[in-house]
């Protein structure tokens, strides 16, 4: 499974990419600038104006090797892949499950459950992390709020749209007190609200860079596994959306994306120089920032840690590929319930 952690990262203009036998071939203004053997690789993710040759994307396709399109800034605009793979028996009993209200509150809850309660991990993280932090007091207001959003959860039985709405309520609650948690760098990073299409300021553009990362890996490991991507439980279906991936993503949010913005932030890893603001006033990062991103996000997924449920080590690049194969035993009724990803 370690083949995951293997994203090639394309963020250079005028790239090309090409294959040469069993590698794929990097160009940059005709000369060869890399060599990477396609069974080394588990994704390859181009930002901005980047080309493929033909026969490169039917060598990933049969190999399983998926291949994102994003715009510059991180917005997501494409996704090549080869045949579907997974059983179909699987695929028709997640189906019947998101038609199903009980079987799809049940999934969507233990989902939500997992994202508040990593989200308030992180700002009991910080307030152990930063002891003399400024906020002390509101930081832990929040955090109690949040543990009473779990309580309600866990005793309540609510239906989807219930849960949905303690959802929305608890990230409203969690970004509420996000600024707080910036503790460095705070004339030039500060957080107001949450933002996107375009992102208006630094942090809002670092975190949707992030979740786009997040989303290409969650998506990538659904369809690793035989699941399909569109059909979630948390968010319903709509035209062009990958519900699933996105219910899967919520647990690692707080965990994996918000933290190491964090950390980028508070490390001063990140500048202000390195964004920009266009004419409409969105917020992007210039190409050396987004590489030091990327960097810093592969590192961090090759760390390890204790898998909550399974009790084993694994790499943090592993959790969403693991987590799939989990909700994957739940449908097929190998697990009572879906054990979602609680950071401790």
């Amino acid at each position: 499974m370690k083949h995951h952690l293997n994203t090639l990262f394309i963020t250079t203009d005028g790239t090309y990419l090409a294959r040469e036998g069993e590698a794929v071939l990097v160009k940059m203004e005709k000369q060869i600038k890399l060599r990477v053997p396609i069974h080394t690789l588990g994704g390859i993710v181009c930002f901005g104006r980047v080309g493929l040759s033909s026969s490169l994307m039917g060598l990933c396709g049969e190999r399983g090797v998926c291949i994102s399109m994003l715009s510059a800034n991180g917005r997501f605009l494409a996704r090549i892949n080869g045949y579907t793979s997974g059983n179909v028996l699987l695929r028709r009993e997640q189906y019947r499950r998101a038609d199903s209200s009980d079987a799809t509150a049940a999934i969507s809850r233990a989902i939500v459950v997992a994202k508040i309660a990593n989200a308030r991990s992180v700002l009991l993280r910080h307030l152990r992390d930063y002891p003399e932090t400024s906020g002390k007091s509101e930081i832990e207001k929040y955090a109690a709020y949040l543990a009473q959003s779990i309580d309600q959860l866990r005793l309540g039985s609510l239906n989807s749209d219930s849960i949905r709405g303690v959802e929305g309520d608890a990230a409203g609650c969690y970004f509420g007190i996000f600024d707080h948690l910036i503790v460095a760098q705070k004339e030039s990073f500060t957080f107001k609200s949450r933002n996107r299409r375009p992102p208006l300021d630094p942090v809002n553009a670092l975190l949707s860079f992030l979740y786009a990362m997040l989303a290409h890996d969650v998506r990538g490991a659904c369809e690793t596994v035989g699941l399909d991507p569109q059909v979630g439980f948390l968010h319903r279906d709509r035209p062009g959306r990958a519900g699933l991936a996105l219910d899967l993503m919520e647990e690692f949010r707080p965990f994996l994306a918000d933290r190491l913005a964090l950390s980028l932030i508070n490390r001063r890893q990140v500048s202000p120089s390195g964004f920009k603001i266009a004419e409409n006033g969105a917020v992007s990062m210039d190409d050396a920032t987004r590489k030091a991103v990327l960097v810093a996000y592969q590192k961090r997924k090759q760390e390890e840690i204790i898998h909550p449920f399974l009790d084993e080590k694994v790499s943090i690049g592993l959790l969403a590929h693991l987590q799939a194969r989990l909700l994957a035993r739940h449908l097929r009724g190998d697990l009572d319930a879906y054990p979602p990803f609680v950071w401790k």
